[in-house]
This record gives C-alpha cells, sequence and structure tokens, in this order.
C-alpha cells in the first residue's frame, strides 16, 4: 500500500532538474522513510509526442514519491498524468514555477501565473484523468504582477478547479532579466505573503519554498500554520542535515537515520544499477554532500569525485571512501 501523500508534505524535496533522479532520490528516502520526494520536472510532451517513458522509471523503494510535469495544454498534461498515475507516482504535480520565459505553445513554468484561467483548465483536466492527487507549485507572482493581487486570484482558480494542495516559491520570478540561477536568489523572499494565503485559505494545504536550508526553519514555518515545507538545495548539498532527523522531528515518527548506514544501505542498489549499465558516478555525484561539516567529509568527496569516473569502479570504492570518513570520525 502506498504511502499518503499528504501526509508526507509536511517535509518535501524539491524538485531540481539534473539532481532529483532516481539515484538521488533513492538515497534521500533511506535518510528520510517519511519526507515527500519529488522527480525532475519532465515535460508533457516529452512523454506524449516523445514517447519518453523511460522518465517515469522509479523505484518501488521511493514511495511517496510524486512526480512533476510542465506544461500548458490541458489535454497534453491530462495525458501525461494519466501515465505518471499507471506508472505508480502517489502525486502529480503541475509545475507554475520555473522561470522559463517560453511562451510559445508548450509553454510551461512560471508563465502560467499569468494565464490563472488556463492552469485551473490544466487542473480540472488532469484531475479528470487520474484518482491520485493533483497539486501545483508556484510562484508570488512574475514580473510587475503584484503578489497581493495576483497570487489570491490564482489560488483561488485552482482550488475552483479541484486542486487541494500547493507549494508556494516565495518569491517573484523575473522571466526578462534574470536567469534561471539567479530567480533562485535574487527576487526578495515573501514568506509573510505565503502565511497570510494560509490564512485566507484555511481550506488550502499550503506548503512553502524557497531560501529554507534547516529543519529548525522548517519547524518554525510548521509552528506558524503552514502544512508544509519545501526544502530544496540544502537538501541536496547537506542531506544528512536535513532528512536524517526529519522522521522524529517533522513527523514523530522513529529515530534518526545515520549517513554511514545509508551508504552500506546503497551498496546492493549500485550493484544492481551498474549491472544495468550505468555508471558509478551518475550515482555517487549525489551522495558528495552526506558528510558536509563533519570530520573526513573533504577526502570522501575527494575519492569519490576522482574515482567515480575511473573504468571498473565499483562499490569498493564507496566502502574505502567510507572508512576514511569512520577513521577520521574515531580519531
Amino acid at each position: 500500500m502506498k504511502n499518503n501523500a499528504q501526509k508526507a508534505a509536511r517535509l518535501s524535496v524539491a524538485p531540481m532538474m539534473d539532481w532529483t533522479d532516481r539515484h538521488c532520490r533513492y538515497l534521500h528516502r533511506l535518510l528520510s522513510q517519511q519526507t515527500l520526494l519529488y522527480t525532475e520536472m519532465v515535460t508533457a510532451p516529452a512523454l506524449v509526442r516523445g514517447g519518453a517513458l523511460h522518465l517515469l522509471d522509479f523505484n518501488a523503494e521511493e514511495h511517496p514519491v510524486a512526480l512533476q510535469l510542465g506544461g500548458s495544454d490541458p489535454a497534453e498534461l491530462a495525458e501525461a498524468a494519466r501515465l505518471g498515475a499507471q506508472a505508480g507516482y502517489d502525486e502529480i504535480n503541475l509545475n507554475c514555477g520555473c522561470p522559463s520565459d517560453r511562451v510559445q505553445s508548450g509553454a510551461f513554468g512560471a508563465v502560467l501565473m499569468q494565464t490563472p484561467e488556463l492552469v485551473a483548465d490544466c487542473v480540472a483536466a488532469m484531475r479528470e484523468a487520474v484518482e491520485v492527487e493533483v497539486t501545483v507549485k508556484c510562484r508570488i507572482g512574475v514580473d510587475e504582477q503584484e503578489p497581493e493581487q495576483v497570487l489570491p486570484d490564482f489560488l483561488e482558480k485552482i482550488r475552483e478547479a479541484g486542486c487541494q494542495r500547493v507549494t508556494i516559491h516565495a518569491r517573484k520570478a523575473w522571466l526578462q532579466g534574470l536567469s534561471p540561477k539567479e530567480n533562485r536568489d535574487i527576487p526578495p523572499l515573501d514568506y509573510n505573503l505565503v502565511h497570510r494565503m494560509k490564512a485566507a485559505f484555511p481550506d488550502l494545504h499550503v506548503s512553502i519554498n524557497g531560501g529554507i536550508a534547516t529543519l529548525a526553519d522548517a519547524k518554525a514555518h510548521l509552528d506558524q500554520g503552514l502544512d508544509g515545507v519545501m526544502v530544496g538545495r540544502a537538501a541536496y548539498h547537506q542531506p544528512a542535515d536535513v532528512l536524517c532527523a526529519a522522521d522524529p522531528e517533522i513527523y514523530g515518527i522513529g529515530a534518526a537515520s545515520n549517513p554511514a548506514y545509508a551508504v552500506r544501505q546503497m551498496l546492493p542498489y549500485i550493484e544492481a544499477r551498474l549491472t544495468e549499465g550505468a555508471k558509478l558516478n551518475q550515482i555517487t555525484r549525489h551522495m558528495l554532500g552526506l558528510f558536509a561539516g563533519k570530520p573526513g567529509a573533504r577526502q570522501w568527496r575527494r575519492m569519490l569525485s576522482e574515482g567515480a569516473c575511473r573504468a571498473g569502479a565499483g562499490p569498493d570504492l564507496v566502502l574505502e571512501a567510507l572508512a576514511q570518513v569512520e577513521s577520521r570520525a574515531a580519531a
């Protein structure tokens, strides 16, 4: 039986292009059994027109796991959602936050903040197509929009279309003048606005995203009444700091996990993926930050970075790097 994605959404790891692939998610699941995990954004045209169904591959151990879709055509998104549900995802999420300025047909991401009626049509079509929950991830606004005005209207429309859960990145996106990378840092955060939206829409499950780097930060937002917190780069670069204590501290379940134990649990997974033709560095690149700030972290990163690209590299290298960490910790 699959986990309840809404319950899991008290803490989630953000969808991040080139980062939150299936290898990354498998590692994160070893660190936290409860946290909701998201795929990288998969575009609806790639699935429906391109037939790239391999983009839906995931491991059963990843549950609860959500598929994030990009697109703006209701019928195409409905078909992509259907494919995602058939693949077994626990949630289908529509990306309305990626700072892309592609406004031709196939537009996706934050540009959709300008057309809430279209987003509502997309949500309604996706909900009609699947039984799993359809959610939205959005910004507080784009370009010259006034967030205090446009965000309530946006939320109202998607709620009317049947969306009951939304994640709000508490920054504007500037479609002109800033790169996607700059859009993650430069527009100022407005956490208070997100909290006001929860007060204005008490029946919506509202998660906050943007600049949240620690479990303590996440707990502060939850304590102030939000339903969930989504953590991005911190969960990737310092996964143990964010995820190891998440189950007991955020969900009140179980005990904190151990990153060294998780490394050992990764070894059979690594062996299986190498047998399928994967390269070691495709997996270990997500493990580089596991011991960030701990004794031996530099040696761990160096051994994996330098060694995982070599022909024939396998689990033995990972064990050797772990031994370096453990010997430093014992010293």
